[in-house]
């Protein structure tokens, strides 16, 4: 039997599958050249160092990385507004959630970015050990945990990290009972005081206890994984809360915007194509006709002079560009198709199923995506700050209101215009242009227009409609 802690599960290996092409894309033009063939195969007969070549100048259009990156600013067009039923505790852990130095507007953006690329994001609680290697206490009432700065603060666990779990079905409900995942931790270099040294740890967590594993040499000089701390919490539950975009089942989801990273990757290989052929068409092959001795000096210069036998012909063959004008339209196409998958999220849809609170609402019938995410959202936040709570050993965690820009507005470009010209019309006025401009991000929010129209009167008749005097 094998009591491996890094045998990552079947469930984890499969979502990794999409989670390899998400993270090819969200790292860019540089991460999609190190996948190499992965994604850009060579073509038939293709020698190596044409196809390094090839593959060291294509370029990535960051259509999925910024879909996402957009998306996630229009659910944070607002600060998260923390409920009144919070306590004032947490809402002052609220301001370095993470004991890092992020408050929960930044960290929350980072969670739903992740969960919006990968289709799910994982989130500890933990809590700082307030005993010693030997197991005893080293803070023995609340006034030196205060003074210590011990606390709950949160542990974002990526995807990548994670390696498996169990679960077990307690009343009716799935409930976990076992989580591992890869973490890297720093530890003073023993060769080098100035310098640490990153080591690798699984970290697995039980209700009620937790225990680290690292690498070692066992017999024949193999490496093991081998226990190398553990201890006890106060919960009798894993604090571990999921986002979920997508969700799949248990613990599982797949990336929302999955057949726009497929896309995407098409995108890539045939813009790489797409620069190949005009690299070749922009030199023009010299031929030579109705020449059968070639012993003869071929030169060419403007101040040199070829001389080939009577009857035959020189002269200089360029591409047609046809291929050119077709591989800049499928191009083209795909930039579009790309758009109208990523704006899917914004697409608004009838839900199947509602709460009793959002059936009473006429406008809760019809929900984007994206709208229903950052309800998901708000759930989870509110799962973390009972977590904290529960650590705190308070009843209640409270609750946090995520207010996003969820109106459609497919093409920008083409929309402001549109506005302008309605306003030049007097069709609508100029505030609602203002708000209109707002919305969409272009200008600052902490401009209001009140202040804005007086500044306005007080600037006078623009330079275009003085006199000439």
């Amino acid at each position: 039997m094998s009591n491996d802690p890094s045998q990552a599960s079947q469930a984890v290996l499969a979502m990794r599958e999409d989670w390899a092409i998400v993270d090819a894309l969200m790292g860019g033009t540089k991460a999609m050249r190190a996948a190499g063939t992965q994604f850009l195969p060579k073509w038939p007969k293709e020698e190596d160092d044409a196809y390094r070549c090839r593959l060291s100048v294509s370029t990535l259009l960051p259509a999925y990385s910024e879909t996402v990156q957009n998306m996630t600013g229009r659910v944070f067009a607002e600060p998260i507004q923390l409920g009144e039923d919070v306590p004032e505790q947490i809402a002052g852990y609220a301001q370095n959630i993470d004991s890092q130095g992020d408050n929960l507007q930044v960290w929350a953006q980072r969670v739903f970015s992740i969960g919006l690329s990968h289709g799910l994001c994982y989130v500890l609680v933990d809590y700082a050990s307030t005993v010693n290697e030997d197991g005893e206490p080293t803070i023995r009432n609340r006034a030196e945990e205060i003074a210590a700065g011990v606390r709950p603060y949160v542990v974002l666990v990526g995807p990548k990290q994670v390696i498996g779990w169990k679960s077990a079905s307690q009343n009716g409900t799935e409930v976990l009972t076992q989580f591992r995942y890869m973490e890297c931790v720093d530890e003073p270099d023993p060769e080098n005081v100035f310098a640490t040294t990153q080591v690798e740890q699984i970290r697995v967590l039980e209700p009620g206890s937790w225990a680290t594993y690292r690498k070692t040499k066992g017999a024949g000089g193999r490496d093991e994984w081998t226990l190398h701390q553990e201890g006890t919490t106060s919960l009798d539950y894993i604090p571990l809360a999921t986002f979920y975009t997508k969700r799949t089942g248990f613990m599982t989801a797949t990336p929302p915007l999955m057949e726009l990273a497929h896309l995407n990757i098409k995108h890539w290989q045939s813009q790489s194509d797409q620069d190949n052929i005009l690299h070749v068409a922009r030199v023009p092959l010299l031929a030579l006709i109705g020449v059968e001795d070639t012993n003869f000096e071929l030169q060419i210069g403007t101040s040199q002079a070829t001389k080939i036998p009577k009857d035959g012909d020189m002269k200089f063959v360029e591409h047609t560009g046809k291929a050119i004008e077709a591989g800049r339209d499928a191009l083209s196409d795909l930039v579009d198709d790309m758009r109208v998958a990523g704006a899917k999220l914004l697409q608004k849809e009838k839900q199947a199923t509602k709460t009793a609170a959002q059936a009473e609402e006429e406008a809760a019938q019809e929900m984007s995506p994206l709208e229903t995410m950052a309800g998901q959202l708000e759930d989870f936040l509110d799962q973390v700050l009972q977590y904290m709570a529960d650590w705190l050993g308070v009843d209640e965690g409270g609750h946090v209101e995520v207010n996003g820009n969820f109106m459609p507005d497919f093409v920008p470009e083409v929309s402001i215009p549109a506005l302008v010209q309605l306003t030049n019309a007097g069709k609508i006025s100029d505030e609602t242009m203002f708000n209109e401009l707002q919305r969409r991000g272009i200008l600052s929010p902490d401009i209001d227009w009140q202040s804005e129209s007086e500044r306005i009167a007080m600037q006078g008749p623009q330079l275009g409609t003085l006199g000439s005097g």
